[in-house]
């Protein structure tokens, strides 16, 4: 990591709540929350964002928007990170997960679900060749304006996040329950 994140006795207020839900969570301080600790009231913010995302589109829309964005700037972190949560929530088991890292397109999701991943995807690789079609790919499938626009947050906050982890050189942790096969299909090349 290329900066020095506070160690556990020198924080206070919102950055010694992340610290200790992963403490509680895991036992440890994640790297990803370490890094972000150093401004936590952009992290604070982030949190805010999400927040603001969720009620539209759930759980399961906002998990595979931010895996297809993960996956598609091949950030380790969020990967791993949204694995497990997306297990944890019970919105799909270990094998269908597993295929989603190798290739959603071939992991027995629905019509929607697919096009939230493909969506983000493209956003995250080339939104600039974005246009109504992509949009409307999402409008197919039964999404409204807000959840077109929240699934285009979702992906973004990603972007954000993952991209600023990356930037940074954050180590990537071991995330515990993300072991073995599941580890490496999820972290399989695109």
């Amino acid at each position: 990591m290329i900066v020095t994140p506070p160690a556990p006795d020198e924080v206070d207020g919102h950055a010694a709540d992340m610290y200790a839900g992963d403490l509680a969570s895991d036992g440890f301080v994640f790297g990803y929350t370490r890094a972000m600790a150093i401004n936590p009231e952009a992290h604070a913010a982030f949190e805010a964002l999400v927040r603001t995302i969720v009620p539209s589109i759930g759980v399961r829309v906002y998990e595979l928007a931010t895996l297809g964005a993960a996956r598609a700037i091949q950030s380790q972190h969020c990967l791993l990170a949204h694995g497990r949560k997306t297990l944890r929530a019970d919105l799909m088991d270990e094998d269908q997960l597993a295929r989603l890292g190798r290739d959603y397109r071939d992991a027995d999701l629905d019509a929607a679900d697919v096009a939230v991943m493909a969506y983000a995807e493209k956003m995250s690789t080339d939104a600039a060749a974005m246009t109504d079609a992509d949009s409307q790919a999402l409008r197919d499938v039964g999404f409204t304006d807000r959840q077109i626009v929240d699934i285009t947050l979702a992906a973004g906050v990603r972007n954000y996040f993952s991209r600023s982890l990356l930037a940074l050189a954050v180590p990537v942790d071991a995330v515990p329950g993300i072991e073995g096969d599941l580890r490496d299909a999820l972290l399989s090349p695109c």
